[in-house]
């Protein structure tokens, strides 16, 4: 019979735990019996949640208009017991974490689950300017249930959208699980942070970066890797990096931004402008401007802005 070393490599895995919990947690010290929110769950969630949202699209299979409403009462009641659940989880991981005691967790899961719910036809409104924006943005697209079961793109700002609202509620570990979820399934890298007017359209959509403390107006498009990044980084007197701070671009209503293009730092990129392909751009560019590749000069942004 093969002989692995099951208790040499067992006490090995607990002294690697146990350096990192010391040195990852020296203010708080071990937290024992911690529960995380669970990915699995979460994954359920979303996937109840698309059929609350498009219940004939993206719903169960077979269903019919006349269910429509029972199946929707009954995912939506299923989906935000659910949520409740990994809600309580997160608060209580935070609160073990800042050594915080008698909070009313239980409370306060509550009333930020209902918030949530009462989000969703808002959230439903945004995502249909969305599926109309791809619409009509594509000639390809040959019709909006196309766009909605089809497109990546489609499919990351559903997580977006749903993210960014748990986001807002103090809830990150779970908006950043659910927008990673998306992240893994599409290549579309999008901060649940990140700030996101309605029409909002990713063409292609693999490898487009999105920063947390983006701001994106209105009808706003973007092509295939393009990155809405930070610049540079601030950091403290320790050497590590100063968190929360407005570091990423601010993008205008009807820009567009094609592929390949690099956008840096807290800079503005004014309302109608155009970016080309493959440009660096880390100064602001005036509304309607565009600017393409390099050419002769460079003013401020590495290639050449011409008014529109």
């Amino acid at each position: 019979m093969a002989n692995f070393d099951i208790s040499g490599i067992v006490q090995c895995l607990h002294d690697a735990r146990q350096q990192w919990r010391q040195a990852h947690r020296p203010a708080t010290g071990e937290v024992r019996g911690i529960e995380f929110p669970s990915r699995d769950a979460l994954a359920a969630i979303v996937g109840q949640l698309k059929g609350v949202l498009f219940p004939m699209r993206l719903g169960p299979t077979g269903l019919r208009q006349e269910s429509e409403e029972f199946h929707v009462a009954h995912a939506l009641d299923s989906a935000l017991h659910a949520l409740l659940r990994q809600v309580e989880i997160e608060l209580k991981y935070s609160a073990a974490l800042q050594q915080c005691t008698g909070a009313d967790s239980a409370g306060q899961a509550l009333a930020v689950t209902q918030a949530f719910g009462a989000a969703l036809p808002g959230i439903r409104m945004m995502l249909d300017s969305d599926v109309l924006a791809a619409y009509q943005g594509d000639p390809a697209a040959r019709s909006v249930d196309e766009v909605l079961l089809c497109y990546p793109g489609i499919l990351a700002m559903i997580h977006h959208r749903l993210a960014h609202c748990l986001y807002q509620l103090g809830l990150p570990l779970l908006a950043r699980i659910v927008g990673e979820l998306a992240h893994a399934e599409t290549g579309i890298d999008i901060h649940p942070g990140a700030t996101i007017g309605a029409g909002f359209f990713m063409d292609h959509g693999t490898g487009i970066v999105i920063g947390e403390t983006a701001v994106i107006g209105q009808h706003v498009r973007l092509y295939q890797a393009v990155t809405l990044g930070a610049k540079r980084f601030t950091t403290l007197a320790d050497g590590s990096l100063q968190k929360g701070q407005p570091r990423h671009p601010v993008v205008e209503d009807d820009v567009v931004i094609y592929a390949g293009a690099t956008v840096l730092g807290r800079i503005t990129i004014g309302k109608g402008a155009v970016i080309g392909g493959n440009v660096w751009v880390t100064h602001d560019v005036a509304p309607g401007a565009r600017v393409a590749q390099a050419a002769a000069r460079e003013d401020g942004v590495n290639g050449h802005a011409d008014p529109a």
